[in-house]
């Protein structure tokens, strides 16, 4: 032991020779327990081909055709500490969507903790929403609309019909903050107003997912891109077919509330048009409403609810969009779900009450050459 002219102690190189080899004993008596990592799994050859597909909502097709799509942006930079392969972060991105709880996927993938999970899904979120313009566009070309257009009158005989228009609820949790209670619908539960555009194969060709659940349908609408493209003229010829819940126009069709206003007989247009209009018109908007059930039913998370922020539940949603079109593109069968899901999504299906806008704005010659039209099918 020493000390400096200012009385500060300071220890002498033998005591510190003896710390030294103190530790040194301890790290003999007492070695480090190596780190054991169990090997995961692997998913494709573990489970059946129905079991996959239930558990991940997808087959083992359509998810290795998802995993080379985006598989090089989202592997890890090393293996270094038992990185997560980018097969298990799409299948554990997967598993999130259909069961909607982070503790049930941990329990499914060894050694993934909560935080690494959510991690996961942001990514992997994020990584299958950019395929957006690849999977969910507007028909572009006159082919394209052409075969759209003949899918929708083979329906149920409604000509021009470019596409079915709404909006759904996605259920998300409180947000907080000052604007949280915008995000209360009138069914007073947290989501995200989104509105899609579906074609006759129930795909999606649009979709706006940033509305907050109090804004009404034709507010999503009115300001959408979309729209900008029907009144610029970029889609001449044809229509969208909506509920009462949108503001009738000459690109826009939605039924005919209050037939007296609109019966003209010397003109062509009869009680029995009106009729046949209005079923048409149901039978054919009808495919936007089983989309949502399928697109709900394939991944519940949109019905149970999302439970991380709100950017990454917009992710989550365009993501479950594109994911959507591909099981169409590869004619994935609809999976089963439980009755707990099945009224989940019954909960988020907000019917439109209409508003005086659309009783009101009928008067347009697009309607009533369609009227003309349907008193001579």
């Amino acid at each position: 032991m020493y000390f400096d002219h200012d009385q500060n102690f300071f220890e002498s190189d033998s005591d510190i020779e003896d710390d030294d080899f103190n530790d040194l004993m301890v790290m003999i008596a007492f070695p480090r327990r190596q780190r054991n990592f169990r090997q995961r799994a692997d998913h494709f050859t573990h489970w059946r081909d129905d079991e996959f597909f239930d558990r991940y909502r997808l087959s083992k097709t359509t998810v290795r055709f998802i995993i080379n799509l985006i598989g090089d942006r989202i592997c890890s930079r090393t293996d270094w500490n038992h990185a997560v392969s980018s097969e298990h972060k799409v299948l554990l991105t997967l598993r999130y969507y259909a069961t909607g709880s982070m503790l049930v996927v941990c329990g499914d993938f060894i050694g993934v903790h909560k935080s690494t999970a959510s991690r996961i899904v942001k990514l992997v979120s994020h990584e299958i929403a950019l395929l957006r313009p690849l999977f969910v566009h507007f028909p572009n070309n006159e082919m394209e609309i052409k075969r759209v257009k003949q899918d929708f009158y083979n329906i149920a005989k409604f000509p021009l019909v470019i596409g079915a228009l709404d909006c759904t609820h996605v259920k998300i949790r409180s947000l907080g903050g000052d604007n949280a209670e915008m995000y209360r619908n009138r069914k007073s539960f947290f989501s995200i107003n989104v509105q899609t555009i579906c074609d006759a194969n129930l795909k999606i060709q649009d979709i706006v997912a940033r509305w907050p659940g109090s804004s009404h349908d034709s507010t999503i609408f009115k300001n959408s891109e979309i729209r900008g493209k029907f009144e610029r003229g970029e889609m001449q010829n044809c229509l969208l077919v909506a509920d009462s819940g949108y503001a009738q126009r000459d690109f826009v069709m939605t039924l005919v509330g209050n037939p007296g206003t609109l019966i003209d007989p010397a003109s062509g247009i009869t009680a029995a048009a009106v009729d046949k209009y209005n079923e048409s018109l149901i039978r054919t908007r009808n495919t936007v409403e089983r989309s949502y059930g399928v697109w709900k039913r394939r991944f519940p998370i949109l019905a149970t609810g999302i439970n991380v922020k709100r950017t990454s539940s917009q992710s989550i949603i365009v993501a479950t969009a594109v994911l959507h079109n591909i099981a169409c593109e590869f004619k994935e069968r609809i999976p089963r779900v439980t009755t707990a899901v099945e009224s989940s999504i019954r909960i988020t299906d907000l019917n439109n009450p209409g508003d005086a806008i659309s009783r009101n704005a009928v008067q347009n010659s697009t309607r009533r050459k369609l009227l003309r039209y349907f008193a001579n099918v």
